[in-house]
């Protein structure tokens, strides 16, 4: 562990969850440690490099086949200078992957090559979390000595509840020190305010002594409303109204009120007359007359053309009788042999 603070190497996979990271990197530079971030191809949709960039104060590496960094053995070095490698949020993916070795990218390269301790924070659907393939793979992780949080239990952003939520950035901190063995102040519990607040009225049991536990009762909410609300009437207990209400004279026919006639409504309509109303009885028609209906005429323009139609010209003329084949001079034999065709 180097003089100027713990070095932790964040490595941020894919999942909603990753914009925690971000609050998880100001912890950890708040408490004194130093942090590179490593950020896989899934969790640069959620987190961009150069928001960690920023809050880290280090360069963010993203590639494994970077000509300037690989070099050297980038990923070597990167998992050799470290003090601890915390990889959050891990997905399922990415924890299979540690489960089963593989090494395809940046982020398991350097966990498969590193020779320090491993913190997985899981962060996945409660059935991805409850599924026998990711509970065999935490086994196999913690059998090889990774420390694996457990997911916090919530509403998650795909609608369920369950198991899977990434624990709070704060709780993430407090585990990454005590693995360093820095001390974090437990957070104080936030202090319940005391609203104070007068008796209005005088215990019975105890006269003005209790005016000062009127703030914290004892008992049902039912003493409590009553030491804050004021009485409109004394107090009276129920043997009290039972025999008030028996000393009351009997009610009598006379005694009580006429009855109020509602008035007649407003409305009478006629209902003497038929359902249906009578055709052309209405009280107003639409305008015939062609000088009303254009009764606004543009100077600028040519005037209507009028709508009622013209007169139409006679389409049928009176021929008489039809004229045979003897008036057009054909003999009576041409005509047969026409009709025998």
């Amino acid at each position: 562990m180097g003089a100027a603070g713990p070095k932790v190497l964040l490595v941020v996979g894919g999942g909603i969850a990753a914009y925690k990271a971000c609050e998880l990197v100001r912890l950890i530079r708040k408490g004194g440690g130093d942090v590179t971030c490593v950020i896989t191809k899934g969790g640069q949709q959620f987190v961009t490099p150069m928001a960690l960039a920023a809050l880290s104060e280090n360069q963010v590496y993203t590639n494994l086949f970077d000509l300037k960094n690989e070099a050297e053995m980038g990923h070597i070095q990167l998992s050799r200078e470290a003090d601890l490698v915390v990889v959050c949020p891990a997905t399922a993916d990415l924890l299979a992957k540690m489960a089963s070795g593989i090494a395809d990218d940046l982020a398991t390269t350097l966990i498969l090559a590193t020779d320090k301790p491993v913190i997985a924070v899981p962060a996945m659907n409660v059935r991805m979390w409850e599924h026998e393939a990711t509970q065999r793979n935490i086994a196999v992780l913690k059998s090889a000595g990774v420390t694996v949080l457990h997911p916090d239990e919530g509403p998650m952003a795909c609608g369920e509840f369950g198991y899977g939520r990434l624990p709070e950035p704060g709780a993430i901190w407090r585990a990454i020190a005590d693995h360093l063995g820095i001390d974090v102040p437990a957070p104080a519990a936030l202090p319940r305010p005391e609203i104070p607040i007068e008796a209005l009225e005088g215990d019975e049991d105890g006269g003005d002594d209790g005016a000062g536990d009127a703030a914290m009762p004892e008992g049902a909410l039912s003493s409590f409303f009553s030491r804050i609300i004021p009485r409109s009437t004394a107090k009276r207990s129920h043997e009290e109204i039972e025999a008030e209400y028996e000393d009351l004279p009997p009610l009598e026919e006379g005694d009580l009120p006429p009855p109020e006639e509602e008035p007649a409504p407003e409305f009478a309509p006629d209902l003497g007359g038929p359902l249906l109303a009578r055709k052309g009885s209405a009280n107003a028609a639409p305008p015939i007359d062609i000088a009303a209906i254009n009764h606004e005429v543009d100077p600028r323009k040519s005037a209507p053309e009028p709508i009622a139609p013209a007169t139409p010209d006679e389409i049928e003329a009176v021929l008489g009788e039809v004229p045979e084949g003897a008036d057009f001079g054909i003999a009576a034999s041409c005509r047969a042999d026409l009709g025998s065709d």
